[in-house]
């Protein structure tokens, strides 16, 4: 074989390689992962947001859900190439990964500039997607007449007997507890904030404790509720009016001390689909499209004008109505991302005792 021939064999056999190469990458390509927290919500997201995105861009939308907890996060994002590509997060979440550095930063000329959403619904790497709030529910058809109004109400056990539901973690837990024990609701993060008042509050824990039932998935205490296991219950607003709508309960909120906050969408640093990611999130969050949700979920909306674009019969039922934040406090961020890792250790000692 001369020079050339060699040359030009050589060549094929590169471009041949480069080929195989190209056809594997395509073969492997994942298509976009959305990553949301399941339940009645997730149904919505999917028939407003993944289903319509998945035919505009032609391509298949998988969606995923899961419950919380910084560390998968943190965990995907440091093996490299995470399997998920756009995540919705609680407000702790994101301000730790922001921090840490294991989100995209995301281009806000897509989203409209952070200006055109509430103060708390835009950074540098999170979009807000919804406002929601934890509160108590009860079942309107079993108790009747005299109802909860307050955490104390909650942990009366004399005067409403019966199990009650709460959610697996200090984060809320303790605000409530406090509640619970007097404290006004616009002093809660002050007292929670001295060592005194974190034992007052885990000491209020223990007075309620023998008529707990913990719960970890947001779809288990409306479960509790329509099975009789607890009487009441905190649940995520937005799952109680979807099941009334979808099931025709009549499960009841109490705003009075409700906490409210804001979840976020992130795309995970080196996401495979981070640019597709960008453009579903511009796509669900525009406000043609957002100010759909609270025909579906009650939940309140971060972009300011998709918020005023929603139908004046759902208002009521959103955390973000003006009565209801009236008599509602929001979660504080800075508080549990400086004291997060030291009160869930404790509360899980607590928990195990």
């Amino acid at each position: 074989m001369t020079k050339y021939k060699t040359a030009w064999y050589r060549n094929a056999l590169a471009a041949g390689a480069a080929v195989l190469a190209l056809s594997a990458t395509t073969a492997g390509a994942r298509d976009l992962t959305v990553v949301s927290f399941g339940g009645t919500f997730q149904d919505a997201q999917r028939e407003l947001f993944f289903k319509p995105f998945s035919e505009k861009i032609g391509k298949p939308v998988l969606d995923e859900a899961w419950e919380g907890g910084y560390g998968v996060l943190q965990s995907k994002v440091k093996a490299g190439q995470p399997n998920w590509d756009v995540v919705q997060v609680e407000a702790e979440e994101l301000a730790l990964g922001c921090t840490d550095g294991i989100y995209e930063k995301l281009d806000w000329e897509k989203l409209g500039g952070k200006d055109s959403y509430i103060d708390s619904g835009a950074s540098d790497c999170g979009a807000g997607h919804i406002v929601w709030s934890v509160a108590i529910s009860y079942d309107g058809n079993k108790m009747t007449g005299d109802v909860p109004q307050s955490w104390a109400d909650f942990w009366d056990v004399k005067k409403f007997p019966g199990k009650r539901g709460m959610r697996k973690g200090a984060k809320y837990s303790l605000e409530f507890a406090l509640m619970a024990d007097g404290v006004p609701a616009n002093e809660v993060y002050d007292v929670l904030s001295t060592p005194e008042g974190v034992d007052r509050a885990f000491k209020k824990l223990d007075e309620l404790r023998p008529n707990l039932i913990w719960w970890e998935a947001g779809a288990q205490p409306l479960s509790m509720l329509q099975t009789g296991d607890v009487v009441m219950s905190t649940v995520y607003n937005g799952r109680i009016t979807g099941l009334n709508k979808t099931e025709g309960t009549n499960m009841k909120l109490v705003w009075n001390q409700s906490i409210y906050a804001v979840d976020s969408w992130v795309i995970l640093k080196g996401a495979e689909n981070k640019d597709e990611g960008m453009d579903f999130i511009a796509f669900a969050n525009a406000p043609e499209n957002l100010s759909k949700l609270p025909a579906h979920v009650a939940y309140g909306l971060p972009v300011k004008a998709a918020a005023e674009m929603v139908d004046a019969q759902y208002a009521p039922d959103l955390p973000t109505y003006a009565d209801n934040l009236a008599v509602s406090i929001p979660l504080n961020v800075d508080f549990w991302v400086d004291n997060s890792e030291e009160l869930t250790e404790r509360f899980n000692a607590w928990i195990a005792q």
